[in-house]
């Protein structure tokens, strides 16, 4: 049986209309007009044990309400979800066993008090064993190089040490499912590096199931073998990142270095006319950008050899973080050759 199962979920607000004019705010007391704001439509998906999951989608798609409602803070609108065998909202107490939860811009840990004692606080509240508490602390304190930091305050941390005693903190009671919602936000490249390492570990070595939310791509390479992309409330894909690489990359650049500025502005009016090239020349370098489905690279290489004198070529696809972006704005369709049927993935 997966570990979650997501059945054609809904989630519906209700918000009040503020209405205009001189008396307005008054009769909005008086007779309040409400309309409903759709946050997540009818998306389905199944997560097996020990999957990594990169969950994605532009501010405002409707990520965060779908972990609320995967961690039983948030009752869905219509549908059914079940995470290890239980639906989150009706058993919330039960469940906040067997999942552990970091938010990158919310904190679990108490500000004024030493690191250790949240700890033991949450120690007290999942029941856990005094030898598995210890166990478990020395363990991650030592994975995520934070043991000299439990006896300092919380509010004396940088960021990136509050976030790696966040995801310990997250870990303690030796949940099935980790969710993190941008859990390397603001962080500089070191601590982005320890923490990826870690997640990477536990999720391969003790089989904790990740669903991941981030805007950043190195996360999403590094640590998720399945993307699910989501859209103004909607699941618009579910599959591989790999795929997305191989059937919606577009753009692909050649950049050739030459002897000198002249070599280079000449090689540069070998594709000049071209339709679907991009040519950009700078100092000793041309840049050649095309559209890889409209334009045969063999064909770009051949001319740049017979007709130029390249004294080093390079090649470059587009990357996955413009991939994704350009996903956001114009659609699963935007990329594609091929109709958007044939995206699939684990778990649809």
């Amino acid at each position: 049986m997966p570990l979650i199962e997501v059945n054609h979920v809904r989630k519906v607000f209700e918000m009040n209309v503020r209405r205009e004019g001189r008396f307005g705010t008054m009769l909005s007391l008086v007779r309040p007009e409400k309309r409903e704001v759709v946050a997540v439509e009818d998306i389905s998906f199944t997560i097996e044990r020990g999957e990594s999951v990169a969950y994605l989608g532009p501010n405002g798609a409707g990520k965060s309400t779908t972990i609320k409602m995967l961690t039983g803070v948030l009752e869905p609108s219509g549908g059914e979800l079940r995470v290890a065998g239980r639906v989150p909202h009706r058993n919330r107490k039960l469940s906040s066993y067997q999942i552990g939860v970091v938010f990158g811009q919310r904190s679990q840990l108490l500000f004024d008090l030493p690191v250790q004692d949240s700890f033991d606080f949450l120690r007290y509240m999942y029941s856990i064993s005094w030898e598995r508490y210890h166990r478990n602390l020395k363990e991650y304190a030592e994975l995520l190089e934070v043991s000299h930091l439990l006896k300092r305050p919380v509010r004396t941390l940088s960021l990136g040490q509050r976030m790696r005693c966040e995801i310990l903190a997250a870990l303690l009671h030796d949940p099935d499912i980790l969710f993190l919602d941008e859990p390397t936000i603001g962080l500089d490249v070191v601590a982005k590096e320890r923490i990826r390492a870690f997640i990477e570990s536990i999720n391969r070595e003790q089989g904790v199931t990740l669903l991941l939310t981030t805007h950043d791509m190195h996360d999403i390479e590094r640590l998720c073998h399945r993307t699910m992309i989501i859209d103004k409330g909607k699941l618009i894909y579910d599959g591989s990142l790999q795929y997305i690489r191989d059937h919606f990359a577009t753009e692909r650049q050649i950049r050739a270095v030459f002897s000198d500025p002249a070599a280079a502005s000449n090689a540069a009016q070998v594709f000049a006319g071209m339709r679907e090239v991009a040519v950009h020349t700078e100092e000793q370098v041309v840049r050649v950008t095309y559209d890889q489905h409209a334009t045969d690279t063999s064909e770009l290489l051949r001319l740049l050899l017979q007709k130029a004198n390249p004294r080093d070529l390079t090649m470059q696809d587009e990357s996955i973080d413009a991939l994704i972006s350009r996903i956001y704005r114009e659609g699963i369709d935007s990329g594609a050759r091929r109709p958007a049927a044939s995206v699939g993935g684990s778990g649809r």
